[in-house]
């Protein structure tokens, strides 16, 4: 922002809240311009919601049906070549038209697909609810009953998903959304599939969370559905425990401790409450 805090020309940014957190902000790579944009005559956009390594995730107007939506824009690491761009395109097309044949009260629903100057756009059911991380870092830890109700809604997600030939691959608290009249949704796949190309693990910028990884992908192999499952669990561990079993200092650590250490014990999930020490 200009230190003259000049206004957006005829934009909706005074639709942003003054409360939105800083870290909800659009981040300098995305000019506050792009609010009020309309892509593919039909979807006008709102606020950034989220912000991944992928790119950002706006909530906008779907005109033509008159609903709100989210759209996540997939933005290319700088490191890939046009060629390697095109594949990634053509893949994360291909994600999207399986995700969007996928109708699952526990998956976000994905309603289109649009091409903004070679960069994907999915469009998709807007979620609004909070995750399982933020319910964790807000109110504490869950008893084992708790998780255990959100991880078979998880479950039957990624059963719906696998068997639509889609694998998640960024299975973490973050992504488990935890709705009203307890529906959990999964929200946020099909992206990380896009990338899983050797140019992009190598660059390290798509590796996903260190800590939810499972061995095989933390040794540089393939992910496929038992890795979504051991995300799964990994997750369910941090509801539980408050912090997942393979968290190191930093990425490297927490990548050995994935392939090397033995999970800490979850002193938690005995149900009992308090903690028992294993001798």
């Amino acid at each position: 922002m200009p230190a003259d805090e000049t206004p957006a020309d005829e934009t909706l940014a005074d639709e942003t809240p003054a409360d939105t957190p800083a870290d909800e902000m659009p981040a300098a790579d995305t000019p506050a311009e792009e609010t009020g944009r309309m892509l593919a005559g039909r979807y006008r956009l709102g606020a950034v919601i989220g912000r991944g390594g992928m790119g950002a995730v706006w909530q906008a107007r779907d005109e033509l049906l008159s609903r709100d939506v989210a759209i996540k824009e997939i933005v290319w690491p700088v490191q890939l070549d046009p060629a390697e761009r095109e594949t990634a395109r053509g893949r994360a097309v291909r994600e999207a038209q399986l995700a969007a044949r996928l109708s699952h009260p526990n998956v976000v629903g994905v309603y289109d697909i649009l091409d903004e100057d070679g960069r994907p756009c999915i469009v998709m059911e807007l979620v609004p609810f909070r995750s399982l991380r933020d319910a964790v870092a807000e109110d504490g830890p869950m008893s084992p009953a708790e998780a255990a109700r959100v991880g078979l809604s998880v479950l039957a997600a990624l059963r719906a998903v696998h068997g639509a030939g889609v694998v998640h691959r960024d299975v973490k608290p973050a992504n488990i959304l935890l709705g009203p009249g307890g529906r959990v949704v999964l929200a946020d796949f099909g992206i990380a599939k896009a990338a899983d190309s050797p140019a992009l693990t190598a660059s390290g910028v798509l590796l996903g969370s260190p800590s939810y990884l499972a061995p095989e992908r933390a040794r540089g192999g393939r992910a496929g559905a038992a890795a979504d499952l051991w995300a799964l669990g990994v997750s369910l561990y941090a509801a539980v425990e408050g912090r997942p079993p393979f968290e190191r200092d930093s990425m490297i650590a927490s990548l050995t401790a994935v392939v090397a250490d033995e999970p800490e014990p979850a002193p938690h999930a005995d149900g009992e409450g308090e903690p028992h020490h294993h001798h």
